[in-house]
Formats: C-alpha cells, sequence, structure tokens
C-alpha cells in the first residue's frame, strides 16, 4: 500500500467535514493529514513494516 493513497482518503474525509471545522471528527482527520503528509517518508516505512508483518 502507498502512503499517498492514503493521505488522499484522509484528505477526502476531512473535505467532507469541512462544513463544520469545530468538530472533533474534522480536527482528528486534517491533523492527522497534516502531519502523515509531513511525515510521509516515515509512515511509508511504517506500512511497509506493517505489510511484511501481515505476510507472516
Amino acid at each position: 500500500m502507498k502512503a499517498e493513497q492514503l493521505l488522499a482518503t484522509l484528505r477526502e474525509q476531512y473535505k467532507e467535514w469541512e462544513d463544520d471545522k469545530e468538530s472533533e471528527e474534522y480536527k482528528a482527520l486534517f491533523h492527522a493529514f497534516c502531519f502523515i503528509s509531513y511525515k510521509m517518508g516515515d509512515f511509508q516505512k511504517y506500512l511497509n513494516e506493517m505489510a511484511e508483518k501481515e505476510k507472516k
């Protein structure tokens, strides 16, 4: 799985909550999106490690 795919999904999710930027859902999704986009390399490394564990 690619980090970009998951990031795009997060973006779609937080966009659905844009009308209610004070909601916990919007804040959680938006900040997760921001953090992950800032740490894309680390996130992809994590995804790769989890994929290896799932194979075992």
